[in-house]
């Protein structure tokens, strides 16, 4: 298939040589319709009437060696592309293409698609006609459960539906034949994906068109799915679909199934079946999935209402109503689905959370934040108090240390004398001879007198 919608893309071409009557009447050939197609191969008034027959007859293209098919299905293309409409003859030619050629069981199913595909190719990009092609060439893939091929072309929907301007009951139907081609081959994850785009193309605001028989289909389909698949465990996107609303008017025991899964426990999951005993098995879905699923999500509840970040083992067993030496392997199933984060304490017998994911996110959800965004607040306030006091404290002490320092300093210096001393009581020698004392000037010798004795 093309690559992608481009303003000044071109076709594809096919390397055909020959006139109109030359070509047709060698496709009659492969297609043992020589006999009706020559005599009116030569008058190009009756050229339409030609490709009538010739793709009337195209069938038997699945007849003719592998080796031959490529060409064969390339010229019936070029000859198809010269009708004044060619999208008269198409939907004819796309069907016989379908067929994979029994002569080649292993390669048909690929020259069967290298066909379409190429047909595809050769309408200009513009042309609504590609949107019918690629419709047929879906259904193929579904037939074969081949959404892998599909799988790189899916980004460029959009931009086909802006240059075909197309309207929402046919984006609508292909999103669901791409939701068919996806389930086919067991990738629900994008059936589902699909599924919400083509439920997204009724009108909001037309309640005859949210209540009709295929908006209810579709919506119901995409509950039940959501419900069975062991992976999609938030609903929030499904419920706030207009169809799938619309269901609490049209089909108000869905609307309450998906309520109780969306933000309910596995206690109301009970009591709704017992309160509509039967319902489970007549619609197709499995109880032992169900249960498991509710059994997670009242898991993910349970620890996104404990404000204290800490679950017993046994309310974890009451509220999953299981047997206690089961809490630590829905603990390690409920890590797993990703809906909680935490550590499982097998001394305290308690699971301490660290992360858990909010089912739903309402007024009850916010005002809980709000709580804990102020309990928060608060504690970061007093921490932050604690720090500035700290902080103070340090400064004090450095600064006392710091006085401290220089009286040591200014009492050292005084004790030197003012610094005018030669080195701190030492004298020349090195000696120390104790406290520094002046010299005294010699007395003057005198007489005793005998007064004096």
């Amino acid at each position: 298939m093309a690559a992608g919608s481009t303003q000044n893309a071109q076709p594809q071409l096919l390397f055909v040589d020959g006139t109109f009557a030359e070509l047709a009447t060698e496709m009659a050939e492969y297609l043992n319709v020589v006999d009706e197609i020559k005599p009116l191969a030569e008058d190009d008034s009756k050229r339409d009437e030609v490709l009538t027959k010739l793709v009337r007859a195209s069938a038997a293209l699945n007849s003719v060696p592998e080796k031959e098919f490529t060409a064969a299905s390339n010229l019936m293309i070029h000859l198809v592309m010269q009708a004044e409409e060619p999208k008269r003859h198409l939907p004819a030619l796309c069907q016989a293409f379908a067929k994979p050629i029994p002569s080649s069981p292993v390669n048909g199913v690929n020259l069967s698609l290298n066909a379409l595909t190429t047909v595809f190719n050769l309408i200009e990009p513009k042309n609504p006609i590609r949107f019918n092609v690629f419709s047929a060439i879906l259904k193929f893939l579904k037939s074969h459960a081949m959404f892998d091929v599909l799988q790189p072309y899916l980004k460029h929907i959009p931009a086909w539906f802006e240059d075909w301007n197309t309207g929402d009951e046919f984006q609508r139907t292909m999103y669901v034949d791409i939701a068919d081609v996806a389930a086919e081959a067991g990738h629900a994850e994008d059936s589902f994906e699909y599924l919400l785009k083509a439920l997204r193309t009724f009108d909001a605001d037309d309640k005859e068109e949210l209540g009709s028989e295929e908006a209810q289909e579709l919506s119901l389909r995409a509950v039940k799915e959501a419900l069975l698949s062991p992976t999609h465990l938030l609903f929030n996107d499904l419920r706030s679909i207009p169809g799938v609303q619309n269901l609490n008017e049209t089909h108000p025991v869905w609307a309450q199934l998906l309520d109780i899964f969306a933000e309910q426990d596995l206690e109301d999951y009970k009591d709704f079946n017992d309160e509509h005993e039967g319902f489970i098995e007549q619609e197709g879905l499995d109880d032992d999935k169900l249960l498991r699923k509710m059994r997670l999500l009242t898991f993910a509840s349970l620890g996104a209402q404990t404000t204290s970040r800490r679950i017993e083992y046994g309310a974890v067993a009451r509220a999953l109503q299981i047997p206690s030496e089961d809490v630590e392997m829905w603990t390690i199933d409920v890590i797993r689905a990703g809906l909680v984060e935490g550590k499982l304490s097998q001394q305290d017998q308690a699971f301490l959370v660290h992360k858990v994911t909010y089912r739903v996110f309402g007024t009850r959800q916010w005002q809980e934040l709000a709580t804990r965004l102020n309990s928060w607040r608060g504690t970061l306030a007093n921490l932050l108090d604690v720090v500035r006091k700290e902080e103070g404290n340090a400064r004090a002490q450095k600064e006392r240390e710091m006085q401290e320092l220089e009286r040591k300093v200014q009492g050292l210096d005084s004790g030197n004398g003012g610094g005018g001393g030669g080195g701190g009581g030492r004298q020349r020698g090195g000696r120390r001879d104790g406290p520094h004392r002046e010299p005294k000037e010699p007395r003057e010798p005198r007489l005793r007198t005998e007064d004096e004795d």
